[in-house]
């Protein structure tokens, strides 16, 4: 079943030196060190265009299917994410307004939720299944 979606994938290549789609795939060390070299100063995010299919299935055979959709909580999170949306979405309401309040509690917690959000997902995900 389809956890993740290549055209999101995709969508956030094209912010991809930032490790957007990395971060989405559920490869958050990667997805960093990308952030931190902007793409492996370009090379890397440009290979990624044709490793995203694999990226993909990768996440698709990884993480679990459910009420919580993980393309909306990644669009959430990277457009919306220092005002708590994506975690108001997922339940975590006082959370949610606490990253409101302080820009995704003075952006680490926002960094937080780039390297945990799959696993966030997927976790309430499995709940809702048992």
């Amino acid at each position: 079943m389809k956890t993740h979606r290549k055209s999101i994938g995709y969508l956030l290549w094209i912010i991809g030196f930032t490790g957007a789609h990395r971060f989405y795939f559920g490869k958050p060390i990667s997805g960093t060190i990308w952030f931190f070299t902007a793409g492996l100063l370009g090379i890397g995010w440009l290979i990624d265009l044709f490793l995203i299919p694999g990226m993909d299935r990768q996440a698709d055979s990884r993480f679990t299917c459910g009420k919580h959709d993980y393309s909306v909580a990644w669009i959430l999170q990277t457009f919306l994410g220092v005002f708590g949306v994506h975690r108001i979405y997922l339940g975590k309401f006082l959370t949610g307004i606490l990253w409101f309040f302080t820009g995704g509690l003075f952006l680490i917690g926002w960094l937080y939720d780039f390297w945990t959000l799959n696993e966030q997902v997927d976790e309430l995900n499995r709940r809702g299944t048992v």
